[in-house]
Parts: structure tokens; C-alpha cells; sequence
């Protein structure tokens, strides 16, 4: 993870909270980040990022300066596309209501229990990320409501807590696993502070046990999964950003983990069959177009979309840069849209991928599809 903090690559913020909350081991890393975040200009930054950039500054015992009132303001205005909208459009306002709680929750509390109340009445289907940091968010405000305020807003906090928690708990697994391996680190967050119960018993341990198991088989690479992940294993949560110790000219080091080297082998060739769709009527050109794609085993699926592009023209794509890496951002011409409500989501037979195109390695004759999905 912070072999990824580089001058030339995204300063990710998530990245910075989760090596001041758990212990850096680079320490040039950590400063570098800071440095980068301290000079991003808000007017670049989405809410969620502005938030996250708040708190990394903050877990840096850093001076986030005016991007608080930015922020602040941004709320202050801000609207769900619809009552309809989904929920994931939730996350980057959750982020939001939570750096705002930690900077001063008097100020955040009419922006927290607007937030909770459009939230407790949407419709659309339950997102396990977005549940998660909800869930921090309303729990910041639910222990720092100010005294003297209203009973309505903590009965309102509490309230929605208990039907965020309840559908959060209700995606445990026996193993385990909260949602997906990568999205069980924010739900660890959640459940470990929530004032709320959840409705299934949920067993830590066991949780942690599970995660480790996925961690020595290599499923966490991803520096932003790396970064999810990572405060839960140290008992830690973004709740304790405001808490984090900043002592000049202390630096323990934790020792260093050593593994075996892996033994080279030679990969022999496999094929995946690699399908292109875009049936959304009024959206450019129509197509369904199959391939079979040859590439070396354990080959990123990114690989299969540049071999699918060398041969055929109408493959093509573009990405963009995130926090979670590379995302395809255009096939063929046909390029998502956050007006449209549109992307490119990428699947295994009828499975919705977990993991970005630089990260998942298919299988032989596994059968991917670049699916041109409204959300």
C-alpha cells in the first residue's frame, strides 16, 4: 500500500487515514502524501474526497484550512439527484457528515439529520459500502449531539442507525465475510461502534480469521482494499481520526513481515472469452460482440482488454484513474455518464466483478462481459 504513494500517482486519502491510524512504516511515504493533499485544490475534489481529505490532513495533525468550509458549504446545498437516486450516491455524503462531525458537530447537526432523513426514506437496494460509512457517520452524531439540542435528533439518529445496522448485519456470513471480502473492512468499522445491535449475531474473531486467510492467499493487492482493510486489523476505526497521537521525532517502525520468494514458473497461454454489450436504447450504437482472447495464465483481465483492442478496432477502450485503480471508463465509443446514470460494469458469466480490470485474474474459458449498465 505505500509502495503506491509516488510524486507522479493520486494522492488517495484513504491511503494517508489508514497509514496514520495504523502506523506507517514509510515515513517518506507519509510525508509525501500529506504534502500532496495539503496542496489539492477543493474545486478538483468530489464531496467524498473533500471529506476524506479533511480527515487524512486531520489523522497527519495536519490544518485542513478552508477545505472545511467548502465542504461545509457543498452540504449545506447539497441534494440527491432523486428521491429514487441510488444508493450509492449516499457514500461521498456519508464521508461528508462524518469529517464534519469530527470538525464540529454543533455546525454539522441540521446537515446530519437532513442527510439521515433522506436517507431512511430512500427506495432504491442497500449498498454495503455506503451502509458502512453511513453507518460511521450517524454514530459520530449520535454520541456528539450537542447538549441542549432536541431529543428529536438523537430518536432521528437512532432510528436510522437501527435500520442501517440492520440491513448491514443481515449480509453476514458464516464465515464471516460482511457483503465481499472487500467491503467487509468498513462494515468490521461499522459494527465495531455502532450503538446499535445488529439483528444477526456477528462473531470478530472469526471475521478477522477469515480475512486473514483471504490475505496470505493474495486477495488484497489492491492499495485501496489494502487500505479498507487495514484499520480493522489494528482494532482501529475512522472514528478515531481525531484521536490519532502526532509525536515529532518518534518513528517506530513495526518489523517487517517476511514471506518466502515465490518460485518463477512459466505461465502457459489460456483463453477467455470476451464479451462487449451495450443494448441501452438512445446511447450510441448497439452492439454484441464475442471474442476469444489469448493471453498468458495469470494475466489482469486489463491484459485481455488490450489484446481484444490490438485485434480488433471495435474493442477499444479508455480508463480513468481512481482511488481504486484503473476503471474503463469508454468501450467502443461509448462512454459512461454520471448525467445518464450510466457505466461499464464488468462481469464473470452472470457475476458482477469485485475487483478492478488492473486486479482480477480470469480463469481459462472463463467468460467475462463489459456490460453497458444504468444504474
Amino acid at each position: 500500500m505505500e509502495n503506491s504513494v509516488t510524486s507522479s500517482a493520486y494522492p488517495n486519502p484513504s491511503i494517508l487515514i489508514a497509514m496514520n491510524l495504523a502506523g506507517a512504516y514509510n515515513m517518506e511515504a507519509q510525508k509525501l502524501l500529506t504534502d500532496k493533499l495539503m496542496a489539492s485544490d477543493s474545486i478538483d475534489l468530489t464531496i467524498g474526497q473533500l471529506a476524506l481529505t479533511i480527515m487524512a490532513l486531520n489523522s497527519s495533525c495536519r490544518d485542513p484550512g478552508n477545505k472545511v468550509s467548502v465542504l461545509q458549504r457543498q452540504m449545506e446545498s447539497w441534494p440527491p439527484s432523486s428521491p429514487s437516486a441510488p444508493v450509492s450516491t449516499f457514500y461521498g455524503p456519508s464521508l461528508a457528515v462524518l469529517a464534519l462531525c469530527q470538525e464540529n458537530p454543533t455546525r454539522a447537526l441540521p446537515i446530519a439529520a437532513r442527510f439521515a432523513k433522506i436517507l431512511r426514506f430512500g427506495s432504491s437496494p442497500f449498498n454495503m459500502d455506503t451502509g458502512a460509512m453511513a453507518t460511521l457517520a450517524l454514530t459520530c452524531m449520535y454520541n456528539k449531539i450537542p447538549g441542549g439540542s432536541d431529543e428529536g435528533y438523537k430518536i432521528l439518529f437512532s432510528e436510522v442507525l437501527d435500520e442501517v445496522v440492520k440491513n448491514v448485519s443481515m449480509r453476514i456470513k458464516d464465515n464471516g465475510i460482511i457483503g465481499d471480502i472487500y467491503s467487509t473492512g468498513l462494515a468490521m468499522q461499522a459494527l465495531s461502534v455502532t450503538p446499535k445491535q445488529p439483528n444477526k449475531e456477528w462473531n470478530c474473531q472469526k471475521t478477522m480469521d477469515t480475512i486473514l486467510q483471504e490475505i496470505e492467499q493474495g486477495k488484497f493487492h489492491n492499495p485501496m482494499s489494502i487500505a479498507q482493510i487495514l484499520p480493522s486489523l489494528k482494532g482501529k476505526t475512522y472514528l478515531d481520526v481525531p484521536h490519532v497521537s502526532c509525536s515529532p521525532g518518534v518513528e517506530v517502525q513495526p518489523t517487517l513481515p517476511t514471506q518466502p520468494s515465490p518460485v518463477p514458473t512459466t505461465a502457459s497461454n489460456i483463453t477467455i472469452i470476451y464479451t462487449i454489450n451495450n443494448q441501452l436504447r438512445g446511447v450510441g450504437l448497439l452492439f454484441n460482440e464475442t471474442m476469444d482472447v489469448s493471453v498468458k495464465g495469470g494475466s489482469v483481465l486489463l491484459v485481455v482488454l488490450e489484446e481484444a483492442q490490438r485485434r480488433n478496432p471495435m474493442f477499444k477502450f479508455k480508463t480513468t484513474m481512481t482511488s481504486w485503480g484503473l476503471v474503463v471508463s469508454s468501450i467502443n465509443d461509448i462512454t459512461e455518464s454520471v448525467h445518464e446514470r450510466t457505466y461499464w460494469q464488468f462481469l464473470s458469466g452472470k457475476t458482477p466483478l469485485n475487483e478492478g480490470v488492473a486486479d482480477y485474474k480470469p480463469s481459462n474459458r472463463e467468460h467475462i462481459t463489459a456490460n453497458f449498465t444504468q444504474y
